[in-house]
């Protein structure tokens, strides 16, 4: 097994996405010299420029450290790449990100939150639990939180809170002492064929628990009994999801209980079998938040953490960039003169249905207009009658074209198989390019930017659009 200890130098391939740059960071953090390749430039490679780290966009084996004592590269990297191969044909060591974090999770009290759903925002509310409240964690982010303005930080204390990725099975590599399992929905059908394969995954997932560890899992997640970890917490925004029920074993073990909205946010108790933290107050929107914070709110518990540095820490929780995050909240509902635009990194028809949904719980009275860009032709072609239901919930859904990332096209297959499963009225196929003369032209009053490819780059633009249009400084 590789010992970190002995790396003095890292390379990156693929160094500019959300999870390698993490790993990056972290390498940085304990003395390291770290550079790397990516594609293309974006603000997060430029903010790795600024800690010192050297980046460049060219696949030329010029500019790789032909020096470096490690390899690092991103599973979504293409079977042709120069660098990449270069280093193989000369027989650097070279690995995945998931063997890193192999080795990271082996060696620290490691805290992984997995899932289809959910998992950048719990992972990242954990963290700050674990920061807030003095007991201290390195944390592998798949966003970047709001309060810390970075996706990694690092802590003395050998705690390691990570996001455990489903894609490529990566997080099969990962040994946790506490795993999170939010949710085990159809999802990376290119990967595992079926949905029966992505939920076995998970269940394998959750054999990788290390002795004695705990597994905190959603509640409805039976399947998760064939794992057989002794120790288990179940969570659900309700005590049962299903039916009302007082005295059965199928309640969750944590829930959720008075909730109420204030200012674009909630107030709620959280009730455990024999206690309850009351008043818990959670600043960031969307019901599935509160259910998230049950989740990081358990796991701080099981560590140690006090009610009250909880619910503390809770109530300075800023959420994580394109997680239900307010671009503009102007105006008051009692005025009649508001207008919320929010951005979300939701790219799965379960996702934007919990995002419609809570926006829409907040905001009842507000006409819902939202702008989605799909991700992955695949995922398009697995999920449109799915995507056209949940888009479906909107009053208006402006769709871009699909964001390809990894993939090449995929014959007949276009935002418009989404578009087909929508009544007609609802839906308006548009380009990035004439995206903002199209928002300046509608009456707009809660809008919702969504997806996970390049649509953040939009947010800008629109942002100054809407704020230019209702004259909102």
């Amino acid at each position: 097994m590789i010992e970190l200890k002995h790396i003095q130098r890292v390379y990156f391939i693929g160094i500019g996405g959300i999870g390698m740059s993490a790993l990056a960071r972290y390498f940085k953090s304990l003395g390291k010299s770290v550079s790397g390749y990516d594609k293309t430039e974006t603000e997060l490679t430029k903010q790795l420029g600024t800690e010192g780290i050297f980046i460049h966009y060219t696949d030329d084996i010029a500019l790789l450290d032909s020096h470096t004592d490690l390899v690092i590269y991103t599973p979504a990297i293409q079977k042709d790449h120069v660098e990449f191969n270069w280093y193989q044909q000369r027989n650097f060591t070279v690995i995945k990100r998931s063997d890193a974090l192999q080795i990271i999770t082996q060696e620290a009290f490691s805290i992984c939150i997995a899932g289809t759903h959910g998992k950048t925002s719990i992972s990242t509310m954990v963290a700050h639990l674990l920061t807030h409240s003095g007991y201290g964690c390195n944390a592998f982010l798949g966003g970047i939180s709001v309060n810390y303005k970075t996706n990694f930080w690092s802590s003395t204390n050998n705690v390691c809170v990570v996001e455990a990725d489903e894609y490529d099975r990566s997080f099969l590599k990962l040994s946790p002492d506490i795993a999170v399992i939010t949710s085990m929905d159809a999802d990376h059908l290119d990967i595992y064929g079926s949905h029966a394969a992505v939920e076995e995954a998970f269940i394998d997932f959750a054999k990788k628990i290390k002795v004695g560890g705990l597994l905190i899992r959603q509640q409805k997640l039976k399947k998760l009994d064939s794992a057989f970890v002794s120790r288990q917490i179940t969570y659900s925004l309700d005590k049962h999801p299903e039916m009302d029920a007082i005295n059965t074993e199928d309640n969750s073990d944590v829930f959720a209980e008075n909730i109420v909205i204030e200012d674009g946010g909630y107030v709620f108790d959280v009730l455990f079998h024999h206690s309850r933290i009351q008043s818990v107050k959670l600043s960031i929107g969307g019901l599935h938040n509160i259910e998230n914070a049950l989740a990081a709110i358990t796991v701080a518990r099981s560590i140690g953490i006090s009610d009250e540095k909880i619910k503390l820490g809770l109530s300075t929780f800023l959420g994580v960039k394109r997680r239900f995050e307010y671009v503009v909240k102007h105006g008051s509902k009692n005025e009649n003169n508001q207008l919320v635009y929010i951005d979300d990194y939701a790219h799965h028809p379960s996702e934007l249905e919990a995002l419609i949904s809570s926006a829409k719980h907040l905001f009842p009275n507000m006409t819902c207009t939202i702008i989605f860009q799909p991700h992955l032709f695949s995922r398009t072609k697995d999920f449109a009658r799915e995507f056209g239901l949940a888009l479906s919930m909107a009053d208006l859904v402006l769709l871009l074209p699909i964001y390809p990332a990894r993939e090449q096209p995929i014959e007949g297959v276009s935002s418009a198989i989404i578009a087909a499963f929508m009544p007609q009225e609802k839906v308006i196929l548009v380009n990035k390019n004439e995206i903002d003369d199209v928002v300046a032209s509608l009456p707009i009053e809660l809008l919702i930017t969504a997806g996970a490819g390049d649509i953040d780059n939009l947010v800008p633009g629109l942002k100054k659009t809407v704020k230019t249009k209702y004259n909102i400084n």
